[in-house]
């Protein structure tokens, strides 16, 4: 594999830092997270016309038909800016999901509608049990005269409160395996029985409590194939972690470069900060921390692009840069000191969306036991 990126891909790296550090001000992400809406409307604007949202999605649908790999690169400038648009839930989590699974009538509707930023989709899967396997799809929906009724609680859904539609995996049977009997359905989010509670979180990120209550969606609704629905929540679920590990990856990079800085100029008991060995051991952690998810999470976008398997790859990246990233901030905030706790300062931005990106599409130990399950099974070999 070569880590080096191409010249289009390079050159979306350059645009999109140069647009995040004049548009996306830490200031404005704070604001964010105490705003009841979450994102600002005019920087969601200024990204459609970018064409953000459609960076992966085919050129008949508005899109630039962009790979995956292309697409990891611009997450990552997302995480290093905190981002606070509903970028990550409309795109990686909505769109791909249509992508993966929608009828050519689904994908033309939807799809063009997200690449002009006319739409806010989200995935609504986890449950109380906040599993990201099939048998925790308790959500049960109900065939009624060509219709179904959706019962149930979803809970940790990102975006769910500014959404215009819920992709709503649901359980519409039983079968010799919780995998079968999965339903996807794209239900109205202004549908009749739907309340939808945001949650107080670490990071200020709007996770949704979305609770259906009979809510009536019919036949023509179904994304994919009845009681089929779980390959393609699978593929979107790996999809979306490599994308949730390169937001962690563009994340820890911004810490380390503002930690390294930091040591050129403070001036310690007359010394430089970074010219105590203790502190130079910090930085050094804090960099191999870095480059070894960058090199984990790239492993597995590259893989992803080619169409290869990379089911391995994907659980090893979540698994570590959900512990990596948080050791970086927790070095960085060692390294500032008592300002780097300070919620003015932006360090604390990071330490906490470190916290959440943990456990967001599976901990490290999730992602360790689905490794060891891969490892050990007999056919191992297939990744």
């Amino acid at each position: 594999m070569d880590f080096d990126l191409n010249e289009e891909q390079e050159m979306l790296k350059t645009a999109a830092r140069d647009f995040l550090s004049k548009e996306c001000p830490k200031a404005l992400v704070k604001a964010m997270a105490q705003d009841e809406r979450g994102y600002p409307p005019e920087l969601w604007n200024k990204i459609t016309e970018l064409g953000w949202p459609g960076l992966v999605f085919p050129e008949q649908y508005g899109g630039s038909g962009g790979s995956f790999l292309n697409l990891t690169v611009l997450v990552e400038e997302m995480g290093r800016a905190c981002l606070p648009v509903p970028f990550f839930s409309t795109v990686v989590l909505g769109g791909l999901f249509i992508l993966n699974a929608g009828s050519e009538e689904q994908q033309k509707d939807l799809l063009t509608r997200v690449t002009q930023g006319e739409v806010i989709l989200t995935l609504a899967l986890t449950e109380p049990t906040a599993g990201y396997e099939a048998a925790s799809v308790a959500v049960e929906a109900a065939g009624d005269n060509g219709d179904y009724i959706i019962n149930g609680t979803k809970l940790f859904i990102p975006d769910a409160h500014i959404a215009d539609y819920l992709i709503c995996i649901a359980r519409t049977g039983k079968g010799t395996v919780p995998e079968e009997g999965i339903t996807a359905f794209l239900v109205d989010a202004k549908s009749p029985g739907i309340s939808c509670t945001v949650l107080k979180t670490i990071a200020g990120d709007k996770l949704c409590e979305v609770v259906f209550d009979d809510v009536r969606v019919p036949h023509k609704n179904i994304v994919g194939k009845l009681n089929q629905g779980w390959v393609p929540v699978a593929k979107t679920l790996q999809q979306a972690t490599v994308a949730k590990c390169a937001e962690m990856v563009g994340g820890a990079q911004q810490v380390l470069e503002m930690s390294a800085e930091y040591t050129k100029e403070r001036i310690v008991f007359g010394r430089r900060l970074g010219s105590f060995p203790v502190i130079q051991q910090y930085i050094a952690n804090m960099m191999i921390d870095v480059d070894s998810c960058r090199f984990l999470t790239y492993e597995a976008a590259w893989k992803l692009s080619e169409g290869l398997p990379c089911a391995m790859e994907t659980h090893m990246a979540k698994a570590w840069a959900s512990e990596a990233y948080q050791r970086v901030t927790a070095l960085g905030q060692q390294i500032f000191g008592g300002v780097g706790f300070i919620q003015d300062h932006d360090m604390p931005l990071y330490f906490r969306r470190a916290k959440a990106a943990e456990s967001t599409l599976g901990d490290s130990y999730y992602h360790r036991e689905q490794l060891a399950q891969l490892l050990t099974r007999a056919d191992s070999s297939a990744s």
